[in-house]
């Protein structure tokens, strides 16, 4: 069955994206954050590209992200990490499968050392008050092998001092975890300059085509745009209105493409005739108001465009971001499973 919408993803900018900010970090290792299914185009997809690319460091938020990516980290000798930690009945998982917990509690130190220790991360809160030990409980980690401190900046896209005040904190910790990395910087944060990088980057976002912050913008290119389906096209006659609340009225007859594509997708309702799509290169405005599943384009500039044919959203992320009051994040994570995720290289 071949679904009525599709992301079409673009390796070779994925790439180009990690070999940029790598190359922004300086001599720091690149990792990738492939967390959320790779920030929804597909974690598998994304670290097999990485991979052939160098990079060797991923981060997941749970262990069953872990899991399905445990094929390729073993194929591939990849380091791959859990960010929220170990909870007791994630013990087993995180026995059997090649991955290590970042520690961001007491509790969860005392857990991992209990259970025999072995390789693990951890998170040093140093202001965000989100996860992470305090500074004073680094004695708990005596003993323990730790591969990666880290922490996570919590204005990295701002000029804060806060950015700053999580650097030194983060820094005056050097040496005295016997860690054998440091690591601060999100896609934001390499922004930031080498200062931010220490050991290892963990960029995010940007990989996948956003852009958090204007210095990072001359460097990132888009990765996803959306392909859907034309399911009828129309004439709309002078002064008739198209879809719900009758926002929209049309001036001339008005030939007018319905598409099989809507919020339920992962297109905000907010962002209505702020976007357009293309066929052929002629672009086709959003007339009236987004639906669950249907959006209606004016197709005046595509005149031969009928059932079947398939129309491009181009996603500008942070130009989506702005028009519709919602983060890129949430845009690019929200992207629905009802797309065929086609990769091209």
């Amino acid at each position: 069955m071949v679904p009525p919408a599709r992301l079409t993803l673009d390796g070779a900018a994925l790439v180009h994206n990690w070999q940029a900010l790598r190359g922004l970090g300086g001599g720091a290792a690149c990792g990738a954050a492939v967390k959320a299914n790779g920030y929804g185009l597909g974690a598998g997809r994304v670290v097999e590209r990485l991979a052939y690319a160098g990079c060797r460091d991923f981060f997941v938020a749970t262990w069953g992200e872990a899991a399905a990516l445990a094929d390729l980290v073993l194929a591939h000798d990849l380091s791959l990490s859990v960010l929220h930690g170990v909870r007791e009945r994630d013990m087993s998982a995180a026995r059997d499968l090649p991955a290590r917990p970042v520690l961001s509690t007491p509790e969860q130190v005392a857990r991992w050392r209990a259970a025999g220790g072995g390789a693990c991360d951890v998170m040093i809160d140093t202001g965000m008050n989100r996860l992470g030990l305090a500074a004073g409980d680094l004695s708990l980690l005596d003993g323990l092998e730790v591969e990666t401190l880290m922490s996570h900046l919590a204005c990295a896209e701002e000029a804060s001092e806060m950015n700053g005040c999580q650097r030194n904190g983060l820094a005056a910790l050097a040496g005295r975890t016997g860690a054998r990395r440091m690591s601060l910087a999100n896609s934001a944060g390499i922004a930031l300059g080498p200062d931010y990088a220490f050991d290892l980057t963990r960029p995010g976002l940007a990989l996948y085509g956003g852009v958090p912050c204007e210095g990072l913008a001359p460097h990132i290119r888009p990765v996803a745009a959306i392909e859907a389906e034309v399911l009828q096209r129309r004439l709309v006659p002078a002064g008739a209105t198209v879809g719900y609340n009758a926002t929209w009225t049309a001036s001339a007859e008005t030939p007018v493409a319905v598409i099989n594509l809507g919020y339920a997708d992962g297109l905000p309702r907010a962002l209505g005739p702020s976007v357009s799509a293309t066929w052929e290169g002629a672009p086709m405005p959003v007339i009236g108001r987004v639906s669950m599943d249907l959006i209606a384009l004016d197709a005046s500039a595509a005149p031969g465009i009928g059932e079947g044919e398939m129309v491009r959203f181009d996603i500008d992320l942070p130009a989506w971001a702005a028009a519709a009051g919602r983060s890129q994040y949430e845009l690019l994570t929200g992207l629905g499973q009802r797309f065929e995720r086609v990769w091209r290289d």
